[in-house]
């Protein structure tokens, strides 16, 4: 029986963007999938977009929400597929075949998680790669000098979220980055890092939209820091040289 990868968008007042999105779920060429849209209650046309590509989501809920991590809490909670990953309402798919690409590797290799590389493209010309994260291998140590995979191409098998936890709401910006210290620090997890980038997200994310979320999501890495017990002042300054490198690879 093939493996059914549950995918979760979270949405608001995304108008500009969910098209694309949903665009790039539907050009995937792997059918055991339950895509879950969860919307934050979008006074824009949001909603209707989606609506309109209803025969492809397995559900769709729009109400108020306490936020992106409440809103992806809520969708991991309805999930029923084996694995679950996440494609934000402004990132989209590399290629028709990513989600056969993930479930290859789940199926042939009895994984609990994968990650691969990401492009953070120009928002109005998604052809121009501003920055490349290219991820390599994983090892615990290099949690303690700031690594970490990218999020969205973070995929999981659902009951792990049920025994490890799901999304600290008490983060706004930095709780994607507490639940991967927290998941990758179970030294018995099995993970496997695909070489090649199979998500791109547009620029001008939450967390680097002003000086002040800047200086809260350093505050929030930090406490995720704390929290899973991570040196704090390496990890913080390994964290932020690391996107240095990632501005020269530009593809």
């Amino acid at each position: 029986m093939r493996l059914i990868i549950s995918l979760i968008t979270a949405t608001f007042n995304s108008e500009d963007t969910i098209r694309s999105t949903l665009e790039s779920v539907r050009l995937q060429d792997y059918a055991n999938l339950e895509y879950i849209v969860i919307d934050g209650g979008s006074t824009d046309n949001t909603r209707a977009i989606v609506e309109q590509y209803g025969d492809m989501v397995s559900i769709f809920e729009s109400e108020r929400d306490n936020g992106i991590y409440d809103a992806l809490n809520k969708g991991i909670k309805k999930a029923s597929g084996d694995v679950v990953g996440f494609l934000h309402s402004d990132d989209f798919f590399s290629s028709y075949d990513v989600l056969s690409k993930i479930a290859e590797q789940f199926q042939q290799r009895s994984l609990d998680a994968v990650y691969s590389d990401l492009d953070y493209v120009d928002p109005s010309d998604s052809s121009r790669v501003v920055r490349h994260w290219h991820s390599g291998e994983f090892s615990e140590e290099k949690l303690k000098i700031g690594w970490m995979p990218p999020h969205p191409t973070f995929y999981m098998r659902r009951f792990l979220y049920e025994s490890w936890g799901y999304f600290n709401e008490n983060l706004k910006i930095s709780a994607d980055y507490e639940s991967m210290l927290r998941y990758l620090k179970h030294s018995e997890i099995r993970i496997a890092y695909i070489p090649e980038v199979l998500i791109k997200m547009r620029t001008g994310g939450q967390s680097n939209s002003s000086i002040k979320n800047i200086l809260l999501k350093s505050s929030e890495d930090m406490e995720a820091m704390r929290l899973n017990n991570i040196p704090v002042a390496k990890a913080l300054i390994g964290k932020n040289l690391s996107k240095i490198p990632q501005l020269l690879l530009r593809q």
